[in-house]
C-alpha cells in the first residue's frame, strides 16, 4: 500500500492525467505546491513501485495498478466531502477536513461511509432532519 505522501501524488496525477490526458513533473508541482525536484524523487519511488512509469524528459504513465489506486484515492477524496455536505459542515471547511482525514481512515471505514452515504441520499427526509438539529443546537450557542 501507498504511504499518505505516495497517495496525494497518485491522487493528483490520476485527476491530472483524467482532465488533461497527460501529467507532467511542472503541473504535479503546482497541483501539490511542491518543488519539481521533490515531485522528480517522489515519481521516482512511484516507479520503482510499479504505480507508473517514467521516463526523464518524456513524461509518465500510470500502470493498471496506478490507475486502479488513483482512482479510488479519487473517489475515496469525492466521498468523504459528499459526506462532511450531507452532514451539513459548511462548504468552506470541507476540502481542508477531507484532507486531514482521508490518510487515516481503513478502507472498512470508507466502505462503511459509503454506504451511510447512499443511504442518506435515498432518504433525504433524514438529512433535513439533522439539518434542523444543527440549526436548533446553533441557535442556542
Amino acid at each position: 500500500m501507498p504511504t499518505p505522501s505516495m497517495e496525494d501524488y497518485l491522487e493528483n496525477i490520476y485527476k491530472l492525467i483524467e482532465q488533461k490526458g497527460y501529467a507532467r513533473v511542472s503541473d504535479i508541482a503546482e497541483a501539490l505546491e511542491v518543488h519539481p525536484s521533490s515531485v522528480t524523487k517522489m515519481v521516482q519511488k512511484l516507479d520503482q513501485s510499479k504505480y507508473l512509469v517514467y521516463e526523464k524528459y518524456r513524461g509518465l504513465v500510470l500502470t493498471p495498478k496506478g490507475k486502479k489506486i488513483g482512482k479510488r484515492l479519487v473517489d475515496r477524496h469525492l466521498l468523504l466531502e459528499e459526506f462532511l455536505r450531507l452532514i451539513g459542515v459548511e462548504e468552506q471547511h470541507i476540502y481542508q477536513d477531507v484532507e486531514g482525514i482521508e490518510h487515516h481512515l481503513s478502507w472498512n471505514s470508507i466502505t462503511c461511509i459509503e454506504n451511510l452515504v447512499h443511504f442518506l441520499q435515498k432518504n433525504p427526509e433524514i438529512v433535513e432532519q439533522l439539518k434542523m438539529r444543527v440549526t436548533e443546537r446553533d441557535k442556542k450557542t
